[in-house]
């Protein structure tokens, strides 16, 4: 059986994605996978690797600060097929600069943290070190 045969169970998913069950069961409600997730005989959820691979653009989408909607929009684009190549570009441009955007903020922040941790370091510096009695 080849990797795209296999299956998986919520729990494997849960273990290769960093998601828990709650959050996939959460994903699958929310409209977030590219394809419908299988069942088997008795009922349980089904997975596949294309179905991992979706779910790990999801977390780094997610990661970055994306909101559930955009993430929402996007899938429904790609489960679309093509046709809306345009559609997505400009979804992931407005997405890529409003990461952009946070990167420059957090620059700013961190050159602020590191001015701080100067003067600290600095004041601490130029204490005396006090000398233990033997």
């Amino acid at each position: 059986m080849s990797d795209i045969e296999r299956r998986l169970s919520i729990g494997e998913v849960a273990e290769r994605t960093g998601l828990s069950v709650h959050a996939l069961r959460f994903y699958e409600r929310e409209g977030l996978l590219a394809a419908p997730v299988s069942r088997d005989a008795a009922g349980r959820r089904v997975y596949h690797e294309d179905d991992v691979d979706w779910l790990t653009v999801c977390v780094i989408l997610r990661g970055s600060a994306m909101p559930l909607p955009q993430i929402r929009r996007y899938t429904e684009l790609v489960r679309a097929g093509e046709g809306n190549e345009t559609e997505r570009l400009d979804l992931l441009r407005e997405h890529r600069q409003r990461v952009l955007d946070q990167m420059d903020q957090l620059r700013k922040c961190l050159d602020l943290i590191n001015y701080k941790v100067g003067v600290y370091e600095d004041i601490l510096d130029d204490r005396p070190q006090s000398v233990g009695t033997s």
